[in-house]
């Protein structure tokens, strides 16, 4: 699997080569018995803004997979498969933080499990760049920080305490980053992970 692929739509040309190498190897594959071994995953979390053409293009080919959210009794399952013993408040507070999503949940509960902090230190120090989502967070906001327009509808739904309705092109990046999760044609702010963090950084 690529993971993170999003990193190369902001070097068009190189891009472009890399992404008609992959199809071209899917094409292979029927005609090929070899190729046809061969599986792919790309993963990414931003919006495919690069023009590719379409039959160079791995994105319209194969099968999409939008990862969601874990529900509670998910999470809570997940918490024993590490064999961490949370109570119900804990996991409410841990949820509140990060939400259901798969990789804060999974990162989380792997710090944990380790020992290498507590469910108190983790939810103090999650929003921070110290923390165990510093990098996440620090990538997110190189992200943001490629857009003003970008920054600027996250802002507006950082500071509503009701759901907002943005530009159908800011909810799809924003959606695709985790920043924000819908509500009929609104958005809201995915979790106090990233409502905090922002806040704190772009000084709201």
């Amino acid at each position: 699997g690529l993971d993170e692929v999003d990193c190369l739509f902001g070097y068009r040309e190189v891009a472009a080569d890399f992404f008609a190498m992959l199809r071209n190897w899917h094409e292979e594959g029927k005609i090929s018995q070899v190729w046809q071994q061969l599986r792919i995953v790309l993963a990414y979390a931003t919006e495919i803004y690069i023009p590719l053409d379409l039959n160079q293009s791995p994105f319209n080919v194969g099968f999409p997979a939008d990862l969601k959210e874990f529900n509670r009794e998910q999470v809570e399952k997940l918490a024993r498969v590490h064999q961490l013993n949370l109570n119900k408040n804990e996991i409410t507070n841990f949820m509140a933080m990060v939400g259901g999503h798969p990789y804060l949940v999974r990162l989380g509960f792997y710090y944990l499990a380790r020992g290498k902090t507590t469910m108190k230190e983790l939810l103090i120090n999650a929003p921070t760049q110290g923390g165990i989502y510093g990098d996440r967070l620090r990538k997110i906001l190189d992200t943001l920080e490629t857009s003003e327009q970008l920054i600027e509808a996250f802002k507006s739904v950082v500071t509503s305490s009701k759901p907002v309705i943005l530009k159908p092109q800011h909810n799809r990046k924003l959606c695709a980053l985790g920043l924000v999760k819908q509500e009929g044609n609104s958005v809201v702010s995915s979790c106090n992970l990233y409502r905090e963090y922002f806040s704190n950084v772009l000084s709201l």
